[in-house]
Formats: structure tokens, sequence, C-alpha cells
């Protein structure tokens, strides 16, 4: 699937699937309107865009890139990393571990195509409505909408869903902040009002929004227990989207069940899609052992995330007879940072001397080149792999806007291009080493007895919090430099539950974390970096950010009436953040690698799908048979 900002918010809850909008003559450009009704002056629209026209109109019948002809049947078994102990949505940020196929329950007001760049068309909802200074908008519910338990979904639900998501998610407090309220307008008719004019995205993230049931929620469970939408469940709650859960093995496995009744079948956004008849979860706590599982034909495909094992795990007797399919599919729909996050909250790490000498220590070129093989580049950008990535010198809009917050960035930035230092030999090394001494030292350390000492005399310790060997594998390489610089450095591996806890509550010093972008930035930028979401338990600026100039770019995100003061705020938040040099950027890679036994098809993908599995593929019985049968 594609990556919208959805995916994005919830931060890797489709964990086992490869996991905006304007209304009036644009949000960035125009979208088509439904002359034939009106409500306070604004006009229905069957879709909404960010960026310009939309492809589809309001009588189209299903997207270019299905095939309406698909076959439904066969399962779908794939691999999901971690544990879950968590069913609720609503406390994913903040309690247990949500089980990612949770995701396949629900539907939002709106989906988004995967053959255009910030758009959405209507599923739950029909259409939306909102006046010329985006101050509000309406969303309409079709009449056929329905729970699997035959009940409708109501207004009611949507404003339930959204006072529940808000009061017990940060994230989602965060990203509808300026959402002041939801209000049942009509039978069918929710209104969201805005706590100030002039926001053009706001509009169109409420479509995003994951509706639940009410009823569901303030019911009882068959032992006539209460349910709690503030609490942990296992339950398997009530959904409204293609599939159901079936079966569940807490921490172990989930599987899904289409739907064979399911309302939205025949909807045009629909069409072709979500073709298994059942789609299994197997979860695995390591991803060796679970690449052994997928060998042994005990999974269907796999998501490869290290360069190493592809180049080097995939030499089997499956792949070499064509049996195993090893594919890359382009990430064309998003950017990214992954890094070393160096907490701020910490004392040491406040001083940016400090976090820039921690990035001379990283050598790059020669970890691509021993961990792996070369396959990676170095990210130098927050938005990495998009158009809003800053370079060169600012000019033009973006200089205009980081004039504004002169006095409060660094000075470098007007008259240096953003560099990460660059090893890879002998000497690069020592220079950069040097470098790396010379900035500790101007900022009030020494070095005593060969170790780093703060201004008080106390050596300098470091604890690198990892989850998994990979991450662990790169934090190994890592840590040889930083003992260079006399930085006592401890590697602690600990299990899910124990790293969600200790990334809720801040209490890491480094950690890696990857920030996914859309290619229409806007109000998640808050989650991520304002000043708000830093002492904010749960939310995503892990780094711990407060600075007065970034807010200011951010809100410029947000505030950008067109596509090119969208990019030029963006570029200009990103050179911010990368002269502050808030973490020790990692490496990226344009393609997602995949391996998957051959009993599947699927028409050809559009450009932003990735890989498009599983909502767009289908099992090819043809294919399997000769394939064979499964383990």
């Amino acid at each position: 699937m594609s990556l919208t900002r959805r995916h994005i918010l919830q931060g890797g809850l489709l964990a086992a699937a490869t996991p905006a909008l304007s209304l009036s003559p644009g949000l960035f450009g125009a979208s088509t309107a439904r002359a034939d009704t009106a409500i306070e002056g604004a006009v229905w629209r069957h879709g909404l865009s960010l960026l310009g026209e939309l492809k589809y109109p309001a009588d189209f019948t299903q997207f270019d890139y299905v095939d309406p002809k698909a076959p439904k049947g066969g399962a779908a078994r794939q691999i999901a990393l971690g544990t879950f102990d968590n069913f609720n949505l609503a406390v994913a940020g903040v309690k247990g571990n949500i089980a990612g196929p949770v995701g396949y329950l629900y539907e939002t007001l709106m989906t988004s195509s995967q053959d255009e760049v910030g758009t959405e068309y209507g599923l739950l909802a029909e259409g939306a409505a909102h006046p010329d200074d985006f101050s509000w908008v309406i969303y309409r519910l079709r009449k056929e909408a329905r729970w699997h338990d035959g009940k409708p979904v109501t207004a009611d639900d949507v404003v339930f869903s959204f006072d529940a998501l808000k009061k017990y998610s940060p994230r989602y407090a965060s990203y509808y902040r300026h959402v002041v309220k939801a209000e049942k307008v009509g039978e069918r008719d929710i209104r969201f009002t805005f706590d100030a004019p002039g926001n053009r995205e706001l509009p169109t993230i409420v479509g995003e929004l994951m509706v639940l049931p009410k009823h569901w929620w303030e019911g009882s469970d068959a032992q006539g227990r209460k349910r709690d939408v503030s609490a942990t469940t296992l339950e398997p709650p009530l959904g409204s989207a293609p599939y159901k859960i079936k079966e569940f093995v807490a921490g172990r496995s989930v599987v899904l069940e289409r739907v064979k009744d399911y309302w939205g079948e025949k909807l045009p956004v629909r069409i072709g899609q979500n073709n298994f008849d059942e789609l299994r979860f197997e979860y695995f706590r390591d991803n060796t052992v679970a690449l052994e599982a997928f060998k042994a034909d005990q999974a269907d495909w796999i998501m490869e995330n290290s360069a190493k094992q592809w180049a080097t795990a995939y030499d089997f007797p499956a792949v070499n007879d064509k049996r195993v399919v090893k594919e890359e599919f382009p990430i064309n729909d998003s950017g990214r940072m992954q890094a070393f996050v160096l907490n701020t909250r910490r004392e040491m790490f406040k001083d940016p001397r400090v976090r820039r000498a921690f990035n001379y220590a990283f050598d790059f070129e020669e970890m691509n080149k021993q961990l792996f093989y070369g396959q990676y580049k170095r990210i130098a950008s927050f938005f990495e792999g998009t158009e809003l990535a800053s370079s060169g010198l600012p000019e033009g809009q973006e200089l205009a806007l980081l004039e504004t917050v002169r006095d409060k960035v660094p000075a470098e930035l007007f008259t240096q291009p953003y560099t990460n230092p660059v090893g890879g030999n002998a000497e690069a090394v020592r220079a950069n080493l040097r470098e790396a001494m010379k900035l500790v030292k101007e900022a009030g350390f020494d070095i005593k007895d060969r170790k780093l000492v703060d201004t008080t005399g106390k050596p300098v310790a470091v604890e690198i919090l990892v989850q998994d060997p990979s991450s662990e594998r790169i934090a190994l390489f890592y840590k040889p430099s930083l003992e260079r610089l006399g930085v006592a450095v401890s590697i602690r591996v600990v299990d899910d539950a124990q790293y969600q806890n200790r990334i809720r509550a801040f209490d890491f010093d480094i950690i890696t974390d990857l920030w996914g972008q859309s290619l229409s930035p806007g109000n998640e930028q808050r989650d991520y970096w304002g000043s708000q979401a830093a002492d904010q338990q749960g939310s995503q600026n892990t780094i711990g950010i407060k600075n007065p100039a970034v807010d200011a770019l951010i809100d410029k995100v947000i505030y950008a009436k067109d596509r090119a003061s969208l990019i030029a705020a963006t570029r200009a938040l990103d050179r911010v953040l990368l002269w502050n040099f808030y973490v020790v950027p990692q490496f990226t890679y344009g393609f997602m690698r995949y391996a998957r036994w051959d009993r599947f098809n699927h028409a050809p993908l559009p450009k932003y799908a990735r890989s498009g599995l599983p909502a767009l593929w289908w099992y090819d019985a043809g294919k399997a048979a000769a394939l064979g049968r499964r383990s």
C-alpha cells in the first residue's frame, strides 16, 4: 500500500503489511465539485486533492490499477515481528503492544488513491464540504455503511471515535490539536470545527479518521463485563472493513477472514481489492528465525530489511529454481529520516556541539562496506527521497522564511550547505575524530585518563537501547568510534514491551528511530518536532526538540497556501533541523525488498503502491498447483 499520513501516524500499526487533501479550487489545486448539493454555501465533493486536479470523476467505477475480475479466495500467510497484547487502537501509542492486523478491521471516512499524490475519495463518507476559509468541514456518511454486526455506521460513531482517539492517544491528540470538536449536525452529517481559519490541511486530515463502533465499546463482553475504550483488550473488536478477526493466539498469531457480506464490496474505491479469503499473521521475535520459517514455506512472503541477508541468505533451492521470487519494489510515495536519536533531555546532549561530535564519530562509509555490501546511501535530510529535501544554500522563498527566524538558528545554515562527515579510510576517520574532539572540548568536556569527562569531572557514559539484532549490529559498529572519543558505551537489548515503555517515557540516551514523510507534510510535523510534543508521553518527538524556530516553520508548513510555499517551508524546516544536529543520520534504500512463494498474481502496480501487498494481489490457483502443496 502507499504511505499516507495516517499510516505514518499509526507508526507501523500494520506490522506485517508493506504499509492530505482538499476540496475547493484546491487546497494546492482544483478538485471536482458536485454542484447538485450545497450546505451553508460550501459545495459537496466526492474527492479531495492537495496537489492538483483529481484523476477520477464523481462517477468513476474503479481505480485504473485494479483488476475488477480478480478472483477471490485463498490465504496469505504473513510475517509480523515482535509480539502483541492489545486490540484497542485508541490506546495503541501508550498502553500495551498493538496487534498490527487491527488496522485491517476499520474503515476511514476517505481512502487514498495509489496512482496519485495526496488524493482521497469517499469510503465511509460519500462526500464532504467546507467553506473557503477552511474553518470547518462536514462529512456525510453513506447510507449503506455497516458494522460487521449489521448495524449502520452512524454520525455518533464518528464523534465517539474522534473524541476517544484524541483523548487517549497522544499522537492523535497532536495530529488533531486544531480540531476543536466533532458534532452530529444531521442524520448522517458530522461537522468538525477548527480553532482558526486558514489551515488548509485540516478539512482533509479529518478524512483519515478511523471510525470505531460506539455501541460496541459502550456495551459489555460475553462475560457481562463493561468494555473500556481507555484500556487494552484482547477481545476481538467489531469492525466495518473487508476483514474481521477469525481467531488468534495472544502474542503469537492472528487470522483474519474476509467478510462475505462486506457492505462496501461494490464501492469504486474497493473494487478489485482485498481478494484473499484469509490473512494469517505469524509473529516472530527475530527476523532470522522468521526467514527460516519462510524458507520452510511457513509464510508466503517476507519483507527483508537487512542488506546482508538480502545478499547472502536467499541462496537456497526454491530461489534457484524460481519457486521463490525475489523482487524489489520502488518507494515513490514517501521520504524518511532514520537515525541515531540523541535524547536532548539528557544534559550531555543539550549542547549541539556534542551532538555534532557524535556525527563525526560515525563512519558510515566503512559500515556500509562491511555490513551492507555497499547497498545503502547516507541520509542527508529529514525528508530524504523527496523534492522536499533541502540542498545547497537557501534561496528565494525558502531564504525569506529563514530570515524571519535568523536570530534563532545557526548562522552557518545561511552560508554552508549541510553535509555529513565522510569516512571510509583511516585518514578521513582520524580527521573526523579530531574534529569531534575539538567540538566536545569547546562544549566544556575534557579527556582525563583517556576518558571523556564533563565539567564536573564525571566520566561520560551512554547507553544505546535496541530491541532487535539488526539494530544491535549497527550499534556495535558505532560503539568503538565513540569509545575512541573517550565515551563509555553500553548496548542494551530489551524485549518489545520494555522497549516501548522506555521509549514512551523517553527513558533512554540513544536509540534508532525512523520518521516516515508523506509527499504532503502537515500537522503531523508537530508530533515529530514540536515543542508541545517534547514532554508528551507517547509522542514521536523522541529527540525532545523545543525550538521556537522549528515551531514557527512547522506553522509555515501547515499554513502553506500552495505547493511552492509548502516546498519552501518544508526545506527551511529541514535545514533548521539538520543544522541543530539532533540526530546522527543513518542510511536509506529506495526500494522495498520482498521474497515470495510464487503462488500469487497482480495487475500492473500503480506508482505509489510500493509492493501493493496484500490488498492488490490475489491467490493464483494455477501457479499454486504448479508450485505444489504448502508445508
